[in-house]
């Protein structure tokens, strides 16, 4: 009988690259054996057990902790391996299919760290090293008889497990954390040392660990911060497109290799995080490869380089890499000469657009990208009503608008054109840009201040700001801060007394804007050259000015009837107020109103008199009303310029001789009884406050009850904050006792008020002012203030000093003196006084005296008093009285003197 002999083994070699080590005896290959296709093969090592690595609790098993060693032979062989061209035998058909892998076979066989089998036969190192046994059921050969004596040497050696310290070669394992919100602000951003386990998926990986900071061993779920590939689906894990991909190209490059990862966020116990390695960031890998793609809420958690992921994925998409293959921009393309461009903001349309002018002279309206101004919340009872003055009916909306005009009014900016929004639901496109001034993105300023909101974005949709991500940074820090929009208190409500247009609200108001003098103002619209709107920010009143003195060319408008043609010159007129005054911080002083309850009155820019500068260009002409205000002359003088040089609306102009008019109306006398209070210092007039007799009653009522009140409630110290140009209570330093008074200038701890019953002014301190009840207000000022008509201080300053004196003098001596107006320069009536028994003049007395000098005044109603005041002159030349006693002071004027 013939006995069958056994066959030999089939011994199988391959070439490959370990891809990832699961044991100290378990290595796992993307490799090709000879003869066959590439595979990836587990190779268990033959001939040895390696310890047993700790393992995850389950629903069915409790938590297994490392056998001693374990951790060190894992990590051995992996530090030696990964990634590295490996050779492999193994014996064919003595494997089995892994059954965590059903693409994977389990082989056992031997594997040499170089190309072929004479390297390192990583085997007999791990055996050297007493990281791992020999196995005693393993078929006894000349190999296995090797991999003994190497065992005996090491135990001799008392190498690794061999050894007596083999209690602290086991590691604490932390499978899952309890607070993983605690623990990554413990790390305070510090990058920590880790070894990547297991890819989920190209954006997905666990992680393990481990630090010098901590004993433990964490394993977590680490998602890549800032970017999302494509994954796998359902109970079967069906792939997406391009997942497997990515997973492949990540755990080629970082499975099981060693990194630091800097853990960023939270999200559902899982951690966000970037992972940092000398070759590369991996996020921005996937991005540019076409692998992965930005998602906006994780991007806010990366701490450095938002801009680099950006670009990596735009360059992909622009070269339509794999998940973008199909990708179309979802906007209209935008020319690159059209992109950026240079200009200056002319005004600010509520919070988030702007019309700008540019170089070539012509406007652009445009919007500021990615972001919305503040609206009316659902939960206010406001909304939902039409408003007609939205920018001050919703909340914060007018302080950002404030905020840009401020900022950007009449001031260049960079702009930069991020998208178009194509015309819809009648709305006409728009111009999405960013603005910078000075390097500042300006949408960004305002999303940090909390003044505006940033717009969320489908995934796909990439028409947006090309600073997205910045704004998105800067609305979490406005939110975290409670900052405008995000704060919990209740919404600022801004109070508008809008005059425009109410003829009876414009004259309830009008007296006090017009005793308000010069008040600063905002120019929130322009009508035509002359005409604007205007508000006042320290009142609140929003209101209709009209220029005064002058009559501008009018420019074409529209109604409801059609359009109305301009005058000649109006619409450059109209562009010539609005380049120069539009949003613009003025000046305005009122002087009257017209029947439709708009203010006339004066405005200023720069201390440019607007009145006069369109006069000046040839806009406007000088009105009638223009000869009782103190800008006449300088009107006129504008005017003469223009019609010289033809400009405007004088191109046709020719100089007409004219018969001078004389003045056919008398002299109007009607005395007023008045008690001077108070001289004011001026450099050219005799400036003095009078009380009217018939005021008096009135006002020793009013202070008898004031001090009564604030003797029976005296005001709490400290408890007033002075504002300048507001009514007050002030106690008078001579007599203690409490008076009406206007706060004129608060400089540090000292304020200088007037009297505004008295004439007269005191510096003091908040301490000396209370708050003063309404109903004293009501009585008007009873000092009036008037200058003394028909004369001229002496231009010396001690000689100017000596006539006012003069002046007390007389008044104080000659009680009840009577007052008649003369004339007015601007809104200052100059006035002769008279004594009440012999009707003596007062200015007459001063000219006598040599205290002042007569002036002249061509209206021929005056000649008489003009004449009287003339020889009063002489008479104080002749006694050489005062000015005089030096000779005729007027004589300086001869050659000799230059």
């Amino acid at each position: 009988m013939t006995t069958q002999q056994q066959q030999p083994p089939t011994i199988v070699q391959g070439i490959g690259i370990v891809k990832q080590v699961n044991s100290g005896d378990t290595v796992v290959i993307r490799g090709q054996p000879k003869g066959g296709p590439p595979d990836e093969i587990t190779i268990i090592l033959t001939g040895i057990n390696a310890p047993k690595l700790a393992r995850r609790p389950t629903n069915n098993k409790e938590e297994e902790k490392d056998a001693s060693y374990a951790w060190e032979a894992r990590e051995f062989l992996r530090k030696k391996l990964i990634g590295k061209r490996v050779c492999f035998t193994y014996e064919k058909n003595k494997g089995q299919t892994s059954s965590s892998d059903k693409k994977s076979t389990r082989e056992y066989g031997i594997v040499y760290n170089g190309a072929d089998t004479s390297a390192e036969n990583v085997t007999e190192t791990l055996v050297s090293e007493g990281l791992v046994t020999v196995r005693s059921a393993a078929r006894n050969n000349e190999y296995v008889q090797k991999l003994m004596e190497l065992e005996e040497v090491a135990k001799a050696a008392g190498k690794g497990m061999h050894g007596s310290d083999t209690q602290d070669h086991v590691r604490d394992v932390r499978w899952s954390i309890d607070n993983p919100q605690n623990f990554k602000d413990s790390l305070n951003l510090k990058p920590v040392k880790a070894i990547v386990e297991h890819v989920v998926d190209g954006s997905t990986l666990r992680l393990v660990l481990y630090s010098d900071d901590f004993p433990e061993y964490y394993y977590i779920k680490l998602m890549l911060s800032g970017i999302r590939c494509n994954g796998f689906t359902g109970e079967e894990q069906t792939p997406e497109p391009f997942a497997e991909e990515a997973k492949f190209f990540t755990e080629c490059r970082l499975l099981q290799r060693d990194v630091e990862v800097l853990l960023e966020s939270v999200s559902n116990k899982n951690f966000l995080g970037t992972i940092i390695h000398p070759n590369g960031n991996i996020t921005e890998l996937l991005l540019s490869e076409g692998l992965a793609k930005c998602v906006d809420w994780s991007l806010q958690c990366v701490t450095s380089g938002i801009e680099k992921l950006r670009a990596a994925e735009k360059s992909a998409k622009e070269k339509r890499l794999r998940i973008w293959k199909d990708y179309a921009p979802s906007g209209p393309i935008i020319e690159a000469k059209e992109r950026e461009f240079l200009g200056k903001v002319i005004e600010v349309i509520n919070s988030d657009a702007m019309i700008i002018k540019l170089l070539d002279g012509s406007v652009k309206k445009i919007f500021l990208a990615s972001i919305r101004p503040p609206r009316m919340s659902e939960n206010n009872p406001d909304a939902g009503k039409p408003r007609t003055r939205a920018l001050y009916e919703v909340p914060y909306m007018f302080e950002a608008r404030e905020f840009l005009r401020k900022k950007l009014i009449g001031k260049k900016v960079n702009v930069t054109v991020d998208y178009k929004q194509p015309a819809n639901l009648g709305f006409p496109e728009k111009i999405c840009c960013t603005v910078t001034i000075g390097g500042i993105n300006v949408a960004e300023a305002l999303v940090s201040k909390g003044l505006a909101t940033v717009v969320r974005y489908r995934a796909d949709d990439d028409q947006r700001s090309a600073h997205y991500d910045e704004l998105l940074s800067a609305e979490t820090k406005a939110l975290k801060s409670g900052k405008g929009l995000h704060s919990k208190k209740e919404s600022p409500t801004l109070r508008i007394v809008d005059l425009s247009g109410d003829l009876k609200l414009s004259k309830q108001y009008f007296p006090i804007i017009q005793r308000g003098g010069k008040m600063e103002a905002v120019v929130e619209f322009v009508a035509s050259g002359s005409r604007l709107r205007v508000f006042l920010p320290r009142q609140n009143y929003l209101l209709t000015f009209l220029l005064g003195g002058i009559s501008c060319a009018r420019a074409a408008r529209e109604t409801p009837n059609g359009s109305i043609p301009g005058e000649p010159y109006g619409d450059a007129a109209l562009a010539f107020t609005k380049d120069l005054c539009l949003q613009q911080e003025v000046q305005i002083e009122v002087e009257a109103m017209d029947k439709a309850g708009n203010c006339i009155g004066w405005l200023w820019i720069d201390d440019v008199n607007l009145s006069e500068a369109l006069v000046t260009l040839g806009f406007a002409d000088i009105h009638p009303t223009a000869s009782r205000s103190s800008y006449y002359r300088a009107l006129q003088t504008a005017r003469e310029e223009a019609q010289k040089k033809k400009l405007k609306i004088w191109e046709n102009y020719e100089p007409v001789e004219l018969e001078p008019k004389e003045e056919l109306s008398d002299r109007v006398v009607n005395y007023k009884k008045v008690t001077i209070t108070e001289n004011k210092e001026d450099p050219s007039d005799l400036i003095f406050y009078a009380q009217h007799y018939d005021d008096g009653p009135k006002l020793e009522e009013l202070m008898t009850e004031l001090r009564q009140e604030f003797s029976s409630n005296p005001p709490l110290v400290g408890s007033y904050t002075p504002k300048k140009g507001e009514l007050c209570a002030a106690k008078y330093a001579e007599d203690d006792e409490w008076y009406r008074a206007k706060i004129i200038k608060i400089q540090g701890n000292q304020i200088l008020v007037l009297f505004i019953d008295y004439g007269n002014k005191e510096q003091t301190t908040a301490t000396q002012l209370a708050s003063l009840p309404a109903k004293y207000h009501t009585l008007p000022a009873c000092a009036h203030e008037y200058a003394l008509a028909f004369i001229k201080l002496p231009s010396d300053g001690d000689s100017a000093s000596d006539a006012r004196h003069g002046f007390y003098v007389e008044a104080s001596s000659n009680a009840g003196l009577l007052l008649n107006v003369e004339y007015k320069n601007g809104s200052l009536p100059y006035v002769t006084l008279v004594t009440p028994e012999e009707k003596e003049d007062i200015g007459k007395r001063l000219i006598e005296k040599g205290f002042v000098l007569a002036d002249k005044r061509p209206e021929k109603k005056y000649q008489k008093i003009v004449n009287d005041y003339k020889t009063a002159q002489e008479v104080a030349k002749k006694n050489r009285a005062n000015l005089w006693v030096y000779g005729d002071i007027t004589d300086d004027d001869a050659k000799e003197f230059g």
